[in-house]
């Protein structure tokens, strides 16, 4: 069987003649590109880890992803610490950890999917769009490779099998993040950090004393979160539902809501 990467140009003007046209037009119409050039062309690698993805059952997945948005900023509502701050430095750590909090609770709550190709003709549309004055399309388009991080991380954290409390703690030690740029409180902010890794690190002692590494463990697969970008978890998991809305400013809503 050869298996050589096929993702010629002249196969994509077979696959799609009518989208390679579009595209050849776009790039020719861009300043810097006088001279076309093939290798331009984003995403049209066929190649397992480039292709583009969607959600198999957006419906369904949609629904149990926005019940996790909803506790996650109740989470964050819901801390006495976290109404302490200032609303700037609460604005910039939503805007910096709204992500990573919430794939901790996608792996509480157990939420797995499956992802099947995007249809051509959805490409075509977005294309069509920016080429009709629609608003400029540069949203990250799913990928293989960034699900496949994403539910990598979730596998870690299902084999770990926190507790309510662990969770609970490693949630504190992720939204109190003293090394977000511009707050105002960073010292009080980096104080209410070391309170909950230390009540994680009591917690994992009392639930797991046998276990002595579980504790850096935690802490190592929580440094997966920080390669997951918020753009791949909204274009993946919201964008089916908020179309072309702002998912951050629905959370600064949500949070600042009283």
């Amino acid at each position: 069987m050869d298996n050589q990467c096929h993702c010629s140009v002249g196969s994509v003007r077979l696959l799609n003649p009518i989208l390679f046209n579009i595209l050849s037009q776009l790039d020719n119409s861009s300043p810097s590109s006088n001279n076309f050039s093939y290798h331009s062309i984003p995403h049209r690698c066929n190649c397992e880890l480039r292709r583009t993805v969607c959600l198999k059952r957006p419906s369904e997945i949609c629904k149990e992803a926005s019940a996790v948005l909803v506790k996650t900023v109740h989470f964050m509502k819901n801390l006495p610490a976290f109404n302490q701050l200032p609303p700037n430095d609460q604005f910039l750590l939503l805007k910096s950890c709204w992500a990573p909090l919430f794939i901790l609770g996608l792996a509480q709550e157990h939420v797995d999917f499956e992802v099947t190709d995007v249809p051509a003709d959805s490409m075509l549309k977005k294309i069509l769009l920016r080429r009709d004055g629609g608003p400029e399309m540069d949203w990250e388009q799913p990928t293989m490779a960034g699900v496949g991080k994403l539910k990598s991380c979730l596998k870690k954290f299902w084999s770990l099998d926190l507790s309510p409390k662990e969770y609970a703690y490693l949630k504190g030690t992720t939204i109190f993040n003293p090394d977000v740029p511009d707050l105002k409180a960073s010292l009080f902010i980096e104080g209410l950090q070391q309170e909950a890794q230390h009540a994680l690190s009591e917690v994992v002692q009392l639930l797991h004393p046998e276990r002595q590494e579980r504790f850096a463990r935690i802490l190592l697969t929580a440094s997966m979160l920080q390669s997951i970008t918020p753009s791949l978890v909204t274009e993946l998991l919201f964008r089916p539902v908020i179309g072309q809305a702002d998912l951050l400013e629905l959370l600064v809503e949500m949070l600042f809501c009283r």
